[in-house]
């Protein structure tokens, strides 16, 4: 089965009003699976990045980087926004993040160099920037940012879809993440196959969130 934006959003309703499962629970159900299917991969101790978005997705990022935390592992954890931008369900596992004394760096125009310097010492990076939502230009700063994460030799895992890779048509937009492993959830996407799909999103991993289709 292949999901289009609006079929994958209206499960996530559907999962809310109809089964009363709220969107934190299926961001914690998101973050954790994706934080399975990370411990399965190689890297150095202490050399993973979770590179996070404002939104839903960077949301399923926090998750992920804390079940990192709990296996051991400590994961450099950025945010491409101010930290006042993040809400509702993503800020609140930013805020557990933060509660558990967890360092959040956040990603500048003016601090780019530095997080250039750093990707490159990366074995492993998360890329929880934008989700299947995006349907504008990947530009600016962030345009910047992905540049920056497909330069590193770090393997790669995109959550949900890569950031800049339309989810409904398989186009790049403006720019998108290349990625070794897509976790996805509930079924492949439509743009995973189509277009530029494939060879963005790598090998593609699909997990449930604990709710029917």
């Amino acid at each position: 089965m292949l999901l289009s934006v609006r079929q994958a959003k209206a499960i996530d309703k559907k999962a809310r009003e109809l089964f009363g499962v709220s969107t934190l629970v299926l961001m914690e159900n998101a973050g954790r699976a994706v934080a399975e299917e990370l411990m399965r991969m190689p890297f150095r101790e202490g050399k993973v990045a979770v590179f996070c978005g404002k939104g839903n997705n960077g949301g399923d990022g926090f998750v992920a980087a804390r079940h990192l935390l709990l296996r051991g592992i400590k994961p450099d954890i950025f945010l491409a926004a101010d930290i006042r931008e993040v809400k509702n369900e993503a800020r609140a596992n930013l805020n557990i993040i933060l509660k558990l004394k967890q360092k959040i760096r956040e990603v500048r125009q003016d601090n780019l160099r530095l997080v250039k310097v750093k990707a490159i010492r990366y074995s492993l990076i998360v890329d929880a920037l934008l989700g299947i939502g995006l349907s504008g230009q990947v530009s600016g700063m962030l345009g910047d940012l992905v540049g920056i994460i497909n330069m590193s030799k770090a393997k790669k895992l995109a959550v949900d879809i890569p950031s800049g890779l339309d989810a409904d048509n398989g186009r790049v937009l403006g720019c998108c993440i290349k990625a070794d492993t897509t976790v996805t959830f509930v079924a492949k996407k439509r743009g995973m196959v189509k277009g530029a799909g494939p060879k963005y999103c790598g090998r593609i991993v699909v997990k449930d969130l604990g709710i029917p289709l």
